[in-house]
């Protein structure tokens, strides 16, 4: 003899970034959610900007930021990464001298652990990485900041606008003059090297 059909489970619905935040500030814990969904993303660009080190803070501090100021998030946001981002940005910006020391440390040596994954062929890594170097540290903060949002974070043009702030036209216009200066810094002729495709 069989039992009656056994009832299907429903399944967790999954909740946006916006729902979890707001869910938070009744239920604290559930914010763990957002830390286990972008944790290992912020370490990872925090690593590639100051180093391992550094980046544990980095992202601890990103995440208890984010918590304090959890009420604040505009609930509109259903992608909580890029706002992730801003703070995890705002957090680097006050290691902009170890950055910017390390990264000419590297462009006289060609050598240095922070930058180890920009190349992955190790014969190419001295030869690629010092120029490299040396053309982000000449970068104003904020443009080497904007390229950094989209060459390693892979956030698009409207996300690092909401990360930083800033309007999207400041993005482009940042992106551009950055990305200028990096080419000539790396031998290229600005004026014959188009911009990459932009991701809207």
């Amino acid at each position: 003899m069989t039992g009656p059909p056994a009832t299907p489970q429903a399944t967790p619905k999954v909740q946006d970034d916006a729902d979890v935040v707001a869910q938070s500030l009744e239920q604290p814990e559930l914010f763990a959610q957002l830390y286990d969904r972008y944790a290992a993303d912020i370490h990872r660009y925090a690593a590639r900007r100051l180093g391992d080190a550094a980046a544990d803070d980095i992202t601890a501090d990103t995440f208890l930021t984010a918590f304090r100021i959890r009420a604040r998030y505009d609930r509109a946001r259903p992608n909580a990464r890029p706002w992730l981002y801003g703070i995890a940005g705002n957090l680097i910006g006050k290691h902009r001298r170890a950055e910017v020391r390390a990264l000419k440390a590297m462009a006289r040596t060609g050598h240095d652990s922070v930058a180890a994954t920009w190349v992955e062929d190790t014969e190419d890594r001295v030869d690629a990485q010092a120029p490299l170097a040396g053309a982000l540290a000449s970068l104003a903060a904020g443009d080497r900041h904007v390229l950094l949002l989209v060459a390693w974070a892979d956030l698009t043009y409207p996300e690092v606008a909401e990360a930083l702030g800033i309007p999207v036209g400041t993005v482009r216009s940042r992106l551009n003059r950055a990305r200028r200066k990096v080419r000539t810094a790396l031998g290229a002729d600005p004026a014959f090297v188009s911009d990459a495709a932009e991701v809207a």
